[in-house]
């Protein structure tokens, strides 16, 4: 009956902490998902849908800015930028989709910046960034003007698109080397593509990119998740000490069992 209740007992142990880091959603998690929707309605092309959401957002983020939320000078300043960009995006006639979407994403990636305790979206986007950089460098080496200029044009745009959230997350002097490094590619084209002193910037513009990257994207289990883990090892660790102690237990009562035949 006893080892049932001291079952029961780290049963509940197991499942308290779980409820302790169940909190509510947040109000910077709720802009964070104000913004989600917001891009997923420029996706279906849903504009006016998004301008609702982008609208609802500025509320949302001003009642909360309000109530004191420590949003640094330059977070603020990020935020206002990219979402004016958004809400340009989902109310400009003229734009294509694929802007809209590019300026709504920009936004989107900044929220969850802010947001985010681990690896932030941004980072994801490594794969398509680091690879037309790849095709930009090969076009490069070989004298492919046409292919070097339409990468390079790829590239910047999907700079462009993570830049403001990479501010958030990367310090300012790392961002300020890289950008100086993407201008001087940009501004300085025919001589990236005809001069081995062009195409050094380019191994250095990879590196300093991918080392970013790497940053980022080390493997960070979640908080919640390492109490967890440490949580299940102590109940663990607990349940082998009860079964040890039991064990130790019965056998010091068989003794003085064995001893009290002896004597009679």
């Amino acid at each position: 009956m006893r080892a049932r209740v001291f079952l029961l007992i780290l049963m509940i142990m197991a499942v308290a902490p779980l409820a302790v880091y169940a909190e509510p959603t947040s109000p910077i998690e709720k802009l964070d998902h104000i913004s989600d929707e917001a891009l997923l309605m420029v996706k279906l092309h849903r504009y006016e849908d998004a301008k609702k959401m982008l609208a609802h957002f500025s509320d949302q983020f001003l009642e909360l800015a309000g109530k004191g939320k420590p949003f640094t000078m330059d977070e603020l300043r990020i935020i206002t930028v990219a979402h004016n960009g958004a809400v340009q995006a989902a109310s400009s006639p003229d734009m294509t989709h694929e802007k809209r979407i590019n300026e709504v994403t920009k936004f989107r990636l900044v929220i969850d910046a802010i947001s985010s305790t681990h690896q932030p979206l941004w980072a994801e986007m490594e794969g398509p960034i680091m690879t037309v950089f790849g095709d930009l460098k090969k076009a490069a080496y070989i004298g492919d003007n046409q292919n070097f200029h339409s990468n390079l044009n790829s590239f910047l745009s999907l700079y462009q698109v993570i830049y403001p959230s990479m501010k958030i997350d990367v310090t300012p002097e790392r961002i300020q080397k890289l950008d100086a490094k993407v201008s001087f590619i940009d501004h300085y084209r025919p001589k990236v593509l005809s001069e081995a002193s062009g195409q050094k910037e380019l191994d250095a513009l990879q590196a300093d990119l991918q080392t970013i990257f790497d940053d980022m994207t080390e493997d960070e289990a979640d908080p919640s998740l390492w109490w967890v883990i440490i949580s299940t090892g102590s109940i663990i660790i607990l349940t082998l000490s009860y079964v040890g102690w039991r064990k130790y237990k019965g056998d010091r009562e068989m003794l003085k069992n064995r001893q009290k035949e002896r004597k009679n």
